[in-house]
């Protein structure tokens, strides 16, 4: 049996997944914020090897929060709350404009 061979188109990111996956550039903006926001207190969690009980001690929140942060669960959570959390952790949070 013979392999037909397929070519593989390959697309450049914008630098921007959600964008990529077809959001608008505000939605798009907002949720890769949100995305990294999480990323970044989650590495915070691991790196000061809190439990979720502590780092929920921490952020002020029950511990099924600190769950559904550590799981992913960017629906859960609006960016002023992340922002908040991050602030409770002793970060600063800075946004940067970029002119296009």
């Amino acid at each position: 049996m013979k392999k037909t061979a397929m070519k593989e188109q390959v697309t450049e990111s914008s630098g921007n997944v959600f964008a990529d996956l077809g959001f608008g550039p505000e939605e798009a903006t907002l949720l890769a914020m949100r995305a990294q926001l999480m990323a970044d207190l989650r590495d915070t969690i691991a790196r000061r090897g809190w439990t979720q009980a502590q780092a929920a001690e921490v952020l002020g929140v029950g511990q099924s929060r600190v769950s559904d942060l550590v799981r992913g669960k960017w629906e859960k959570f609006s960016l002023d709350m992340l922002v908040t959390l991050a602030v409770r952790t002793g970060q600063q949070v800075h946004v940067e404009l970029e002119a296009n």
